[in-house]
């Protein structure tokens, strides 16, 4: 049964979500016009995904261990408050390598409210998570979705990105504040002998799963802006907006996903999710030239891989107990896989040619569907779905 305070914990998530959303989905549109406000090049800038991913990574571990002891709401107010924050300076440093300690800070606080609010989650709702958890990454899909419009609109109104930060870290300010009213859920007693420790090797199999499906859809959504706008498949404004209509469609998957997951299995969810991924991209690889291809192609990617993390998440919740600290590892491992791979197609994108980036993607997808398939053997037999 979901009681009144449950039904405010889980609102408090959904909004929180909505921050990290934006915040993730600001980088990808902005790249340009931070690398030309600090003198940097493409392949220069994209050292920024390695640092927000690098920040993100030491968050995820901290921010693990930090809810385990302390009331979680506290927790996340602050990382929501360090978000705004971040992104409100971001758009006036003219240093590279001053933003690139700023963006580390946010990707810290990214990574502490990422973990928290997964675990708090499945705190509140058990074995009963699936639907809740599918409906927690639609409103982070959500967030995706607005802040290239956003920034787009200032673009279009000011010339500048700066209005667009600004507006979205004001945006976050009452999100914070509205966690405030709300009692932090109590984290899960484990016997180390019993929990989720026992289940090393699946934990393990899932984190590079992570790994390589997070660096495939951080990578997609932080160089489509980029990739269109070099290969003259889009303009500046065009860009944003089919990268908000990626992350669009990213949110109408997870919105899908909210009924899918309540009457499919979580394991025809995730092959379907990866098997309709890995289709979009060869769609765009074989038409490189069409717009009407990059078009439909990132479309039909956000939509199969938008419940993929939420899904997984989901079953890795039935087959081991999710402590902040264990919830943390998941997390190293989506960090891993943002800060390596897109820095890979910054490289990539000046020494061969923008298409290097979409197949970078599509060999993300085969290994996750290679991980997806070992940690179905690996599990079956204890499994419960």
């Amino acid at each position: 049964m979901v009681t009144k305070t449950k039904r405010n914990q889980t609102g408090g998530y959904f909004t929180a979500f909505i921050a990290l959303g934006m915040a993730t989905a600001s980088l990808g549109p902005a790249l340009p016009y931070l690398a030309e406000h600090t003198g940097a090049l493409i392949g220069e800038i994209s050292i920024l995904f390695s640092t927000k991913a690098g920040g993100y990574l030491i968050g995820s571990l901290l921010g693990g261990r930090l809810y385990d002891r302390l009331p979680g709401h506290w927790i996340a107010l602050g990382a929501v408050l360090g978000i705004a924050i971040t992104l409100a300076i971001s758009p006036i440093i003219s240093i590279l390598w001053v933003l690139s300690v700023v963006l580390f800070i946010l990707g810290m606080v990214e990574g502490v409210l990422d973990v928290g609010c997964n675990a708090m989650l499945v705190w509140v709702h058990g074995s009963e998570v699936g639907p809740f958890m599918n409906a927690l990454h639609f409103f982070f899909g959500l967030g995706t979705f607005l802040a290239p419009i956003i920034i787009a609109q200032s673009v279009l109104r000011t010339g500048a990105i700066t209005w667009g930060f600004w507006i979205i870290a004001l945006i976050l300010t009452p999100i914070a504040l509205w966690l405030l009213r709300i009692p932090s859920p109590t984290p899960p007693s484990i016997d180390p002998e019993e929990g989720g420790h026992k289940n090393t090797k699946l934990l393990i199999l899932i984190l590079f799963f992570l790994v390589m499906y997070v660096g495939a859809e951080v990578g997609f959504g932080g160089w489509l802006y980029t990739y269109a706008v070099e290969l003259n498949l889009a303009d500046e404004t065009t860009g944003a907006y089919l990268t908000s209509a990626f992350w669009g469609a990213f949110t109408i998957g997870r919105l899908l996903g909210i009924p899918i997951a309540s009457r499919v299995r979580p394991r025809w969810i995730l092959f379907g999710d990866l098997l309709g991924g890995i289709f979009s991209l060869i769609l765009i690889i074989l038409l490189p030239n069409s717009v009407v291809a990059l078009w439909t192609g990132a479309i039909l990617l956000g939509l199969f891989i938008a419940s993929v993390f939420p899904t997984m998440f989901t079953l890795a919740e039935r087959r081991m107990t999710l402590t902040g600290s264990v919830t943390s590892w998941f997390f190293v491992g989506a960090s891993a896989g943002a800060m390596f791979f897109p820095w890979l197609m910054g490289q990539l994108f000046e020494a061969i040619n923008p298409t290097a980036i979409m197949v970078i993607i599509l060999v993300d997808l085969l290994l996750a569907m290679v991980f997806y398939g070992i940690v179905m053997r690996v599990s079956e037999p204890n499994l419960q779905e």
